[in-house]
C-alpha cells in the first residue's frame, strides 16, 4: 500500500514538475535557492498528500501548496537542514537565446513585485482561470481581474523606466 502511495505521488510530481519549478524560479534568486525551495515544496506536498481529497484540480492544489510554501519560506528565517539534491531537467540560467533572455527579463520584472502580485501574474501566465486563481489566492474572480490589470500596468511602467 505504501508503494502505491509513493507511486501515485511520483506520478503527480512528474506531471506537475514544471508548475512547481516555475513557482520556485519566481520566488528564488539563484539555482541553490530554487533547488532548496523545490525540495521544501515536495516535502509539503508529500506531507499533505494523504489529506488531499481531490475536491479541487491537482494543479490548483499544487499551486496553493507551492505558493504558500514560497511565501512562508520568505517570511521565516531559513533553517539549514541536511538535504538530498534533486535533479531538475530545466536550467533557465543556462539558455542564452533571444527568447530565453526575454523570459528572464520578464521574470526579473515579476520578481520585483510583492508576493501576492507575483503569485497572481504567475497563475495568469500559466493560463489558470480567474475562478481558479481566486480559489488559490483567496480572492474573488472580479478582484483577480482588477489586480491583474494593475499588475500589468506596473510591469509596463518598469520597462519604460529601464
Amino acid at each position: 500500500m505504501n508503494n502505491d502511495k509513493e507511486h501515485q505521488f511520483e506520478l503527480l510530481v512528474r506531471q506537475h514538475k514544471r508548475t512547481i519549478y516555475t513557482v520556485c524560479y519566481l520566488f528564488s534568486h539563484d539555482k541553490t535557492e530554487i533547488d532548496d525551495l523545490f525540495q521544501e515544496i515536495l516535502i509539503r506536498l508529500w506531507n499533505g498528500f494523504d489529506t488531499y481529497e481531490g475536491r479541487s484540480d491537482a494543479k490548483t492544489w499544487i499551486y496553493r501548496v507551492s505558493l504558500n510554501t514560497a511565501i512562508n519560506q520568505d517570511k521565516k528565517e531559513r533553517r539549514r537542514i541536511e538535504t538530498v539534491p534533486l535533479t531538475v531537467d530545466i536550467d533557465p540560467y543556462e539558455a542564452d537565446d533571444p527568447s530565453s533572455r526575454q523570459i528572464r527579463e520578464l521574470y526579473n520584472r515579476i520578481s520585483r513585485l510583492d508576493f501576492i502580485d507575483r503569485s497572481l501574474i504567475l497563475l495568469w501566465l500559466e493560463g489558470i482561470s480567474y475562478e481558479d486563481i481566486g480559489a488559490i489566492i483567496g480572492i474573488t474572480p472580479n478582484n483577480v481581474g482588477v489586480r491583474l490589470l494593475r499588475i500589468k500596468d506596473k510591469l509596463v511602467k518598469m520597462s519604460t523606466k529601464e
